[in-house]
């Protein structure tokens, strides 16, 4: 696929507005349970990398009697308030892994945080247990987006599944940024979601019961995968400013950049016309391929030849062996034999919804199209060209 490529934008500065980041006392009371949870929700983006220390801790701040926690790592961000007992005011971040491990090992259910600036320590202690983790200063932390942009309420259900069926397209490519995102458009009262690592494409269009803006955005695919770990309730709320989009669901809010740069024109990428369609078994068909796969290791492709009334799906590696599995299915005319990615083919099966799947084809050189019953989700997969 012949993709254009925009270099992405620096993600903006991403502390809670009106949080006072002066270093001042604060002490904290809470249960181990509730603390436990609300850090499960935010430690997702404690930042792995080592370059910027502060980025591996989570913020523990307090603004006018209301405890929030938060981590990013320059890319997503997530917070969610803790209900607790505070005392003063100010904010301190923690080291993000220590605080999640010690968390889960507290002994009592009763637990008390005592942040002490003179000292740059935070002191838990729970039951007789008492500890004292050395503490990176809250003024370093990034800024997070502001919560204040017009916000839409969109049907969770809706948006999960819609992600779920496009999302393994997605490159892990970093060097492609704009393929490493999910193509989002609001239109005509429905959601559109598109995602392409150029050698697989997946649309998925989704009729919305209520209204929805008329926006499009490229957003990260690993922050529309999070959402779908949050709890929420039926909605949703959306708002998108220049630079980043915004997520509330229940009490946690999810931030993450959007990514510049110009988005496959997908609609041209999907042919018009094909030499053979014919609709198949959607669970037999998923079940031969996962078998047959076994055997295509090394990067060895899924033959698929169509004969009278019949596939055959076979896989060979060398100094491993191979495997051969039939299905019927309604095809006529010459045998075609055609190949591709064993794991992107069973991707591609797997995201169908329905009992069959309608497979079309133009020749072995160029793209595949599956297409579920609904006919909301199309599958693309270029093939490999097979040897011989």
């Amino acid at each position: 696929m012949d993709i254009e490529m925009v270099d992405e934008e620096q993600a903006s500065g991403v502390i809670p507005a009106g949080t006072d980041m002066n270093s001042t006392s604060m002490k904290i009371s809470c249960t181990r349970d509730e603390l436990v949870t609300k850090l499960g929700i935010v430690s997702r983006a404690v930042s792995a990398r080592g370059a910027v220390q502060v980025l591996s801790g989570i913020l523990l701040s307090v603004d006018e009697g209301v405890l929030t926690l938060a981590a990013t790592d320059m890319e997503l961000s997530l917070r969610t308030t803790l209900d607790a007992e505070v005392e003063g005011e100010g904010a301190v971040v923690i080291p993000g892994k220590l605080l999640v491990d010690l968390a889960r090992l507290l002994p009592e259910n009763d637990v008390t945080i005592e942040y002490r600036p003179e000292e740059g320590v935070a002191q838990i202690v729970s039951g007789t247990a008492s500890y004292r983790l050395n503490t990176y200063g809250a003024e370093d932390f990034p800024r997070l987006p502001a919560l204040d942009a017009q916000l839409h309420a969109i049907d969770r259900a809706a948006l999960l599944e819609t992600v779920e069926r496009v999302a393994r397209s997605a490159s892990r490519d970093e060097s492609r940024p704009v393929l490493t995102g999910i193509l989002v458009r609001f239109e005509g009262g429905k959601l559109v979601m598109v995602a392409t690592d150029s050698y697989r494409l997946s649309v998925k269009e989704t009729p919305l019961e209520s209204a929805a803006p008329e926006l499009e955005a490229i957003i990260p695919a690993r922050a529309l995968q999070e959402l779908a770990r949050l709890a929420g309730g039926d909605s949703v709320e959306l708002g998108v400013h220049e630079n980043h989009v915004v997520f509330g669901t229940g009490d946690a809010w999810l931030t993450t950049r959007r990514i510049d740069g110009q988005f496959p024109n997908y609609r041209q990428l999907l042919p018009d016309t094909f030499e053979i369609e014919l609709t198949v078994a959607r669970a037999e068909l998923y079940d031969v391929v996962r078998r047959v796969s076994v055997m295509a290791q090394r990067n060895s492709p899924l033959r698929l030849r169509f004969a009278e009334g019949e596939l055959t799906i076979s896989a060979q590696t060398q100094d491993v062996g191979e495997a051969r599995e039939s299905m019927p299915v309604p095809y006529t005319g010459e045998e075609f034999t055609i190949g591709f990615n064993a794991d992107f083919l069973r991707d591609g099966v797997d995201s169908i919804s329905g009992d069959d799947v309608q497979v079309k084809l133009i020749n072995p050189l160029r793209p595949a199209i599956l297409v579920d019953p609904a006919g909301d989700f199309t599958y693309l997969i270029m093939p490999i060209r097979l040897a011989g």
